[in-house]
């Protein structure tokens, strides 16, 4: 079995960091991204009729471009992504909830300008069916992974 770093940046924090833990520990690489990409308009979450505030606070999906052929070749996947509202974003569920995780550990990262990480991993599990666990984490670089 192996290992999946898999991540949705808005900006690139959340992307150097998980590139740099990819390459660090040999594991795959994954970016989720949303059919529509995100304009800095679109994720100023001071602006409260923004793009990600109406997506947090409605609960929508977010369709994603891409999807992973084989979820099942990774016993461990790393999730990334930037807190919005103390949570992940949109887009992160959406994806999630598309696979089957069973028997997979979970281990959430997030990058964050001031946030919390929040019950970030409660929030997640609900969308992960079957993981053999979830726990998550606030970092600022991939050391701290």
């Amino acid at each position: 079995m192996s290992t999946l770093v898999t991540f949705f940046s808005a900006e690139g924090t959340t992307a150097k960091v998980a590139k740099e833990f990819a390459e660090r520990i040999g594991a795959d690489i994954f970016e989720i991204v949303p059919v529509e990409p995100y304009t800095k308009s679109d994720i100023n979450w001071k602006n409260p009729v923004s793009r990600c505030n109406r997506e947090q606070m409605g609960g929508k999906d977010v369709p994603v471009a891409d999807k992973i052929d084989d979820l099942k070749q990774y016993d461990t996947v790393y999730i990334g992504f930037p807190i919005w509202y103390g949570q992940a974003p949109r887009v992160v569920y959406t994806f999630c909830k598309d696979y089957d995780w069973k028997g997979i550990t979970i281990h959430a990262f997030a990058t964050s300008g001031g946030s919390g990480i929040g019950k970030t991993a409660d929030k997640l599990q609900k969308y992960v069916n079957g993981a053999e666990s979830v726990d998550a984490k606030l970092v600022r670089s991939a050391s701290e992974l």
